[in-house]
């Protein structure tokens, strides 16, 4: 697929703590190897990326992110709708999409996907008109989505485990009204998240069925129960999806979500703050192309 392609590789100097800035002599050198034309830019901000994206499409390059899941959100939302492809190569702590489309964490591999990989259309996230692609969530989410954000000490993807227990420890339960399609209901507990994707926070799959490419939002709530429970019953099966196995998850399904609490949160997709409730989550039915690995052959 690569052939006649330009690439244009887009890389968050300071994602992963800048192991992706450290990581572009090598992805290069892959590149150049690989014979597939390209050129790099170091971003300055999200707006910077999405713009830098943008011009590239319409000059007939290839987006190819080198980040964390948020600057690849930020650059999946921008670019949807437009017809554009876009190219993955991970450079952050978490790195979710990546995992969940099965894009290689090495760099041979995600630059091979380059040269010879598929194309999958998926669907894109909007919270109040601010584009995701991954899972947008509220409540102790936001707290613990914050948590790590600001930490400075703990790396890679410990930092999501020491944000979780930091959250823990000063958690309050809320009360959530959500309205799933029309359908209006309310949950005292921990909060909501809804899934374009699977996985969030390093490997967390906390939507194990979601799907990139189905038109509808996978939505999964906590309610309220002990923190000793949460921390030793709920929170380990996070990691293997087999949390939505017990009686204080809830799991639904929706094109359109509105969601709104008793007391003011931030909501969190793709690891950034990019709204705040009262929400409006919706859909964009497979509106943006990414670069995936070709499906096996059977036999």
């Amino acid at each position: 697929m690569s052939e006649g392609r330009r690439f244009l590789l887009l890389v968050n100097p300071s994602a992963g703590g800048g192991r992706a800035r450290e990581l572009v002599p090598r992805i290069e050198a892959a590149m150049t190897g690989a014979g597939l034309e390209h050129r790099s830019v170091l971003t300055t901000g999200l707006e910077h990326g999405r713009a830098e994206a943008r011009k590239a499409a319409a000059a007939g390059e290839t987006p190819v992110v080198v980040s964390g899941d948020g600057l690849i959100g930020q650059i999946g939302g921008a670019l949807a709708g437009t017809g554009a492809t876009m190219g993955l190569i991970c450079g952050g702590r978490g790195n979710d999409l990546a995992r969940v489309l099965g894009v290689p964490d090495e760099i041979a591999g995600a630059v091979g996907l380059l040269a010879a990989g598929a194309t999958r259309e998926i669907d894109v996230g909007e919270v109040n008109g601010h584009r995701f692609l991954g899972v947008a969530s509220c409540g102790f989410d936001s707290d613990a989505n914050r948590i790590a954000n600001e930490a400075k000490l703990v790396k890679g993807r410990l930092v999501y485990a020491y944000a979780a227990l930091r959250a823990l420890a000063g958690w309050r339960d809320a009360t959530f009204t959500l309205d799933l399609d029309g359908e209006r209901s309310e949950l005292r507990g921990y909060g909501v998240a809804m899934a374009n994707s699977r996985a969030y926070g390093g490997g967390m799959f906390v939507a194990p069925d979601a799907e990139l490419d189905d038109g509808l939002l996978d939505v999964i709530s906590l309610a309220q129960t002990g923190k000793w429970r949460f921390l030793t019953g709920i929170l380990p099966k996070v990691f293997d999806g087999k949390h939505v196995e017990q009686p204080e998850i809830g799991v639904r399904r929706a094109a359109e979500v509105t969601v709104s609490a008793d007391r003011p949160f931030a909501v969190y997709a793709d690891g950034d703050h990019i709204a705040d409730l009262p929400a409006t989550v919706r859909l964009l039915p497979r509106a943006l192309r990414v670069i995936v690995p070709r499906p096996a052959t059977p036999g």
